[in-house]
């Protein structure tokens, strides 16, 4: 039996069972269409045989999309009513036993996921969205690519260049485990319902080799957090307070090639490493 997908009257049939009010606190807005959660599947390139980790599944339109390319799912939902129902969701549409496992559960806390995943599909509401991504880059080494749908002005951050006007922090901290790029738009009409923003799919993969130790992780965000802190800032300004003083990060920042009156917009991710190792 082929795993089918979820069709909009059912999706707002399953609502109604759970007395489901999609709430904007937890990014709820559901996809109805078909053929954008077929897309973003094929975007993400899944492969059968594959461990996927979805976050906030939802009511399982994008999780039987997964599904039906013969991956298997590692579902992760804060919504107890909503995990509770998806293992039956899932069971009504052809999936086999064994191929979906539900962890009701935050995503910002878990520290462990069944079937080693390594791949990560997921379309993750604004609030959580760049935290939720950096957990689990950080907590999930296996995790190797992804795509993730996300609100534009997130999608646009994580991919963005050294020297852009949206590039900050969220955009060095994302390129520390790899490359992101934009990988399509979604049209606003696909979800229920209709938010006020436009959404992108954002894909990444994990760079084969570890960029630094955890110990130089660590110390790199630190700095761009305050490099970032207030943008247009000099570095030896900026981040005084990690060094103790502007005269004390001048010479770190000298010592790594990096010029004091630069400012964080202009740097990238091995720039900044670069001072983390330095100091």
């Amino acid at each position: 039996m082929p795993v089918t997908l979820l069709g909009a009257a059912e999706i707002r049939a399953l609502a109604s069972e759970l007395d489901l009010t999609p709430t904007k606190k937890l990014g709820q807005n559901f996809v109805v269409d078909a053929n954008s959660v077929r897309r973003i599947v094929s975007v993400a390139r899944v492969q059968p045989g594959e461990r996927v980790v979805e976050v906030g599944p939802g009511l399982g339109s994008l999780t039987l999309a997964i599904l039906e390319t013969g991956a298997s799912v590692t579902a992760v939902e804060i919504d107890h009513r909503l995990a509770a129902r998806l293992p039956q969701t899932a069971a009504a549409h052809g999936v086999p036993e064994g191929m979906l496992e539900v962890v009701d559960a935050d995503a910002l806390r878990i520290t462990s996921l069944p079937g080693d995943p390594t791949v990560l599909v997921a379309n993750l509401p604004y609030n959580v969205s760049v935290p939720v991504l950096l957990h689990l880059l950080e907590t999930f080494p296996g995790i190797q690519r992804g795509v993730v749908m996300v609100q534009a002005e997130v999608g646009e951050r994580l991919a963005a260049a050294p020297g852009s006007k949206i590039y900050g922090a969220p955009s060095v901290k994302a390129a520390w485990y790899g490359p992101w790029r934009l990988a399509g738009t979604v049209s606003r009409q696909v979800f229920w319902p209709v938010p006020n923003v436009d959404s992108v799919l954002v894909a990444f993969s994990r760079d084969a080799q570890l960029r630094g130790t955890e110990a130089e992780r660590l110390r790199t965000f630190q700095i761009v957090d305050a490099a970032f802190q207030q943008r247009r800032k000099m570095l030896r300004q900026a981040v005084s307070g990690v060094f103790g003083s502007a005269a004390a990060a001048s010479v770190v920042l000298e010592k790594a090639g990096v010029a004091p009156t630069a400012r964080g917009e202009e740097l990238g991710v091995e720039e900044f490493l670069r001072i983390a190792r330095a100091s």
